[in-house]
């Protein structure tokens, strides 16, 4: 399964995640740009550790799980 998680800071300085599941590939680094920018300056999640201010990274993680016949 891949997600693609955009990372952002906090007004605490904290990394905060926003996880989506089944990302569009290849993926477009300026809509993906466009898109956080978007989230900060429309302040649309917030934290506990306060407001998003700031991108850190974008990145698409897969993880593979295998079942161990017992």
């Amino acid at each position: 399964m891949k997600k693609l998680e955009l990372k952002f800071l906090n007004e605490d300085g904290k990394t905060v995640t926003i996880s989506l599941e089944q990302p569009v590939e290849p993926a477009d680094p300026a809509l993906i740009n466009a898109a956080m920018d978007a989230i900060i300056t429309q302040n649309c999640f917030n934290s506990t550790g306060g407001n998003l201010v700031a991108k850190k990274e974008a990145r698409i993680v897969e993880r593979n799980v295998f079942g161990i016949e017992i």
